[in-house]
């Protein structure tokens, strides 16, 4: 007997200690969990790092070729204004875009900025592209200053027939821009062709884009 006259909790009754002490035995013990996603993460590590090798084996590990949503779908309809003071050497004003006034030819839709170094490398391209009479080039000044945008096609040259400024950065969105420079090739009804991310390079100028260009041009 108790000293308040009650029973003492038997050893094994219900609620009793060896009750207690069952249940905290048959508790899942944290420590073997924390420790096994210790070593699953070094594995899951290693599998996103491969799958993204093997992804870049795909392309040739040419970012130029990575997919874009929008290939095979109509380029979004957009009105860019003009850069203001652009002109060309003969004076005349250079034109803002507009997609929709584009078609009835293959276009090549150029985004850029003056901050941007890949945009050095690629533009001796540009200006060589710029004398193939079967393309419309334009580009897209990407959040950019505008005397910075100038200065740049004073001392680069200027090998755009039009160009319009996106300075927030809202047409680039509808064009799925990732970052500068990007260059999408549209067919003459306005259907995007091809997105090249980074700089255009001789080797996909040769290999991808005259190729395609050939084939738009062809009928």
């Amino acid at each position: 007997m108790s000293p308040q006259g009650g029973s003492a909790p038997q050893p094994g009754a219900e609620g009793g200690p060896a009750a207690e002490t069952g249940a905290q035995a048959s508790a899942p013990p944290e420590r073997p969990r924390r420790r096994l996603w210790l070593v699953a993460l070094p594995l899951v590590l290693f599998l996103a790092l491969a799958g993204l090798f093997f992804s870049r084996l795909e392309t040739g590990g040419d970012p130029s070729r990575i997919p874009s949503a929008l290939v095979g779908r109509p380029a979004p309809v957009v009105a860019l204004p003009a850069l203001d003071g652009l002109k060309r050497a003969d004076g005349t004003s250079v034109p803002g875009i507009d997609i929709a006034a584009l078609a009835g030819k293959p276009t090549l839709v150029n985004v850029w900025a003056s901050w941007c170094g890949p945009c050095r490398e690629e533009h001796p391209l540009l200006m060589q592209l710029a004398k193939d009479g079967r393309i419309n080039l334009v580009g897209i000044n990407y959040k950019d200053a505008p005397e910075n945008a100038r200065r740049f096609l004073g001392q680069y040259g200027l090998p755009y027939q039009a160009v319009g400024v996106d300075p927030k950065g809202r047409a680039a969105i509808e064009w799925g821009v990732y970052g500068v420079p990007e260059t999408f090739l549209l067919s003459k009804d306005g259907t995007i062709m091809h997105k090249f991310v980074g700089p255009l390079t001789p080797d996909a100028v040769a290999n991808t884009l005259l190729p395609l260009l050939a084939r738009l041009t062809a009928n």
